[in-house]
């Protein structure tokens, strides 16, 4: 039942005052209220202590009621007394239930006001019948029809007709659970006989409203049934209405749920009409609690072993001292308001080995927490153990945690853990996982990752023993026999016959280690390359007793031997190949391009060459130069750079190189030579871009005419000072059918240099063009005592790290 209630509301309900969240939306599960898990004896003390107060304010509100009395019968208060305890009797109420129902009708709080309010409006009463339908006398009245009642049937209709059809419900179900977890319908009202027909029964396994509030332990709702998806009874015949789902439990234990079913979509409750709920619960698991349980079979399972019905703990102690694991039978602890705080240990079996040393006496009858309080922490053992006694479903779980404290220390070990429910007890199993058994685990495992197979063969006796993996290396069932090492051949390749006759014959007549590699043809058709690996082991009398081994499946790294050969015989062929296409590449730009040049014969003009070729041969680039005298007299100055490396960039170089020869011949300007030029790389060449400095110096005049294609522009050394010339416009080699290109003249005074250089010689990955010339003007400032100690000052100290070509031409007027 629901208890007295007190003005202002029921402190001890456990739901959300004013203000506080708002109820979770529908659908959601509501998680009971945390108790924690401390040691069994700070609970009792804490018990005690609440009980201290309780007991205080419970005689605070008999006085109180008492004076209630008084002031309204005009009696004196021995009077009052008498007159509360005669009305106790008469109603079957303690005198602390009737003290606080005559002081709520004294206070009338604003939560009973909307209560009543509430019912009101759902039946749709006047307001001059309100007092007849208050909440106290219809929960009381339901509790006395359901008490009177002589089965479940009875209970929910009842409960439907005097508690809830005032809330607007049109149907309740009470379910019942199975030791399997399975749902069976106990009592229904407002569904139709083919509907209950239907739902008389729930198979484990099967999601339903009534089984997400049984499993989660907790009240569940659902504004709408359609809507959330979930099926249920009455499902068809209310498809849009709301339900509540609450599990009946007394003492920890979970007996059934409640379901109950509005016609309408389900708004939030208020918080007396779900207090009012969670007490039809509460009297529904005590009359499930009071019924016999129905048995199916006459038997239960329980830890994987069956039980005979119609027995509790001393049937349970007695299965567990025929199990050869360790096993605790565990019975429900309550406090005196009838909540689990514990289980106690009412048998421990003969195989119990107590972590700390104790005798299985000192255990036997002890509280689990005060035994083994770690199993509250980390291992969430205790919660475990409350959950399968609460819902009945069993929890396995394989190589779990435990934990013991020993002397204040914490001691871990691994095992395999079985949780049973039978009746109003639990069986605990559990087996520790110990070395032997853990390394016996980790052989499995890396015999089945190695794809390796064991055998034993008694060479007298002619017994074999092969384990599973063996089996499947062979492709043969384990109702097949064995395959013993003389007729190994037979599931060989007929080509390894002999390798494999020389195997049998060191291990069985040299009786000396032996190993081979063979091919297995199995009958599946499937082809396999084994090793298999045997050792002789000799009997008492000296001869040969047993032979052991392994096989183990060397498919994948036999085939991936295969494609490594072969796949360097394809490298090593194609390395031959790059280095002879380097080496005539390298020829040939040596050929055409000589790292130095013969001196130019120019009147007034000393002209030095350099050119560094990339690190890595494998890297030959398209960088040329070309200083010539024309037969006008003037000399041809330029530098370019093909895009790319290899052969390609090799032969591209050498036609830009001669093209530009042969049309320089034509006296045209430097930047008309670079127009025809491109029209040669566009048309003339597959796909060819370059970039070009190219210059006409005239001796008589000291006079330079130059132009570029987007090459960096010349360097001028002249005194102490070192500037490179003006960017002038003019797009790369070959990018355009047609370009036109920029010229620009300068005049040289003696004791000039002309710095033309490519992009090898400044060009940095991690620095930015402008700082890498800025670096070069810096250099090429330096006093020299001649033009080439200069041209080789460049070289030495440039930092440029692309691996790639580098051309320098410098020009001395004298």
């Amino acid at each position: 039942m629901s208890g007295p209630r007190f003005p202002g509301g029921d402190p001890s309900a456990g739901l959300p005052e004013a203000g506080a969240a708002a109820p979770p939306t529908p659908g959601t599960a509501v998680p009971y209220p945390a108790d924690g898990r401390l040691a069994a004896t700070v609970e009792r003390l804490r018990g005690e202590v609440r009980a201290a107060h309780a007991a205080a304010e419970g005689r605070a509100l008999i006085e109180l009621a008492k004076g209630v009395i008084v002031e309204r019968l005009g009696c004196g208060p021995a009077q009052a007394a008498r007159q509360l305890a005669e009305l106790a009797d008469r109603a079957g109420l303690s005198r602390l239930e009737l003290a606080a129902d005559i002081i709520n009708q004294a206070a009338r709080d604003r939560m009973a006001e909307a209560a009543d309010e509430f019912v009101r409006t759902a039946v749709d009463e006047p307001a001059a019948t309100a007092p007849d339908a208050s909440v106290a006398v219809r929960l009381r009245t339901a509790e006395s029809a359901a008490l009177s009642a002589g089965d479940t049937q009875a209970v929910a209709e009842s409960l439907l007709r005097h508690a809830l059809e005032p809330l607007g419900a049109v149907a309740v179900a009470i379910w019942t659970t199975g030791p399997d977890t399975s749902l069976s319908l106990r009592g229904h009202a407002g569904f139709g006989l083919d509907e209950a027909a239907r739902w008389h029964y729930v198979p484990p396994g099967v999601t339903t409203a009534a089984r997400q509030a049984l499993i989660g332990r907790r009240t569940v709702r659902y504004a709408s049934l359609a809507a959330a998806g979930i099926p249920s009874i009455g499902r068809a015949r209310h498809p849009d209405g709301g339900r509540v789902v609450v599990p009946a439990g007394t003492g920890g234990r979970i007996h059934g749920v409640l379901e109950i079913c509005w016609a309408r979509p389900l708004d939030p409750l208020p918080q007396a009409v779900e207090r009012q709920i969670e007490a039809l619960a509460e009297l529904c698991a005590h009359t499930l609690e009071a019924l016999p349980e129905a048995s199916p079979g006459g038997s239960s399972v329980v830890g994987g072993f069956p039980v005979p019905g119609g027995h509790g703990a001393p049937a349970l102690a007695e299965l567990s001292d025929g199990l050869y694991d360790p096993a605790l039978v565990l019975t429900p602890h309550l406090d005196e308001a009838g909540k689990l705080v514990d289980f106690r240990i009412r048998h421990a079996n003969a195989h119990f080995r107590d972590p700390a040393g104790r005798p299985r006496g000192s255990v036997d009858g002890a509280l689990l927490l005060e035994a083994y309080p770690a199993t509250a922490g980390g291992s969430e053992l205790f919660e475990r153990i409350e959950r399968v006694y609460a819902t009945g479903e069993p929890f396995r779980a394989r190589r779990t945690r435990l934990t013991a404290l020993v002397d204040q220390v914490p001691l871990a070990s691994l095992a395999d853990i079985s949780i049973s429910r039978y009746g109003a007890s639990v069986l605990l199993i559990w087996r520790v996982e110990d070395e032997s058994a853990r390394l016996a685990s980790l052989l499995q495992h890396a015999q089945r990752l190695g794809r390796v197979g064991a055998f034993e063969e008694d060479v007298v006796a002619g017994d074999i023993t092969w384990n599973g993996q063996l089996y499947e290396l062979f492709g043969r069932m384990p109702t097949e026999p064995p395959v013993a090492l003389r007729d190994l051949a037979a599931h060989a390749h007929p080509d390894d016959a002999g390798t494999i006759r020389r195997f049998l014959q060191k291990v069985l007549h040299q009786r000396r280690v032996g190993s081979t590699a063979f091919r297995m043809l199995r009958h599946d058709g499937v082809t396999r390359h084994i090793r298999v690996t045997a050792e002789p082991a000799p009997g008492t009398d000296g001869g040969l007793q047993a032979v052991r081994g392994a096989f183990q499946d060397i498919s994948a790294q036999h085939w991936t031997e295969v494609a490594l050969t072969a796949t360097r015989d394809r490298l090593a062929a194609t390395e031959e190949a790059a280095e002879e296409r380097n080496r005539l590449t390298l020829q040939l730009q040596h050929a055409i391009m000589p790292p130095a040049k013969p001196p130019l014969d120019a009147p007034g003009l000393d002209v030095a060459v350099r050119y560094r070729p990339a690190e890595s041969e494998s890297l030959v680039g398209g960088d040329w130069y070309d200083a010539v005298v024309l037969p006008s007299g003037k000399v041809l100055l330029c530098v370019g750079d093909v895009a790319g490396h290899g052969v390609e960039a090799a032969t591209g170089m050498v036609v830009l190189r001669n093209a530009l020869r042969g049309l320089a011949v034509t006296g045209a300007g430097p930047g008309q030579l670079l127009s025809w030029l491109n029209s040669v790389a566009h048309h003339l060449t597959a796909h060819l871009t370059a970039t070009a400095v190219c210059g006409i110096y005239d001796p008589g005049s000291r006079t330079l005419r130059w132009a570029r294609a987007g090459h960096l522009p010349p360097v001028l050394v002249r005194g102490d000072e070192a500037l490179d010339l003006p960017l002038l416009r003019g797009l790369l080699l070959g990018a355009l059918a047609e370009a036109e290109y920029e010229e620009a003249e300068l005049r040289l005074e003696p004791g000039d240099t002309l710095l033309m250089y490519t992009d090898g010689l400044v060009e940095r990955r991690d620095t930015a063009v402008h700082d890498s010339v800025a670096q070069l003007l810096t250099v090429a400032r330096q006093p020299s005592d001649s033009l080439e100690r200069r041209l080789d000052q460049l070289l030495a100290r440039s930092k440029s790290d692309t691996d790639d070509d580098t051309c320098v031409v410098g020009v001395q007027v004298s």
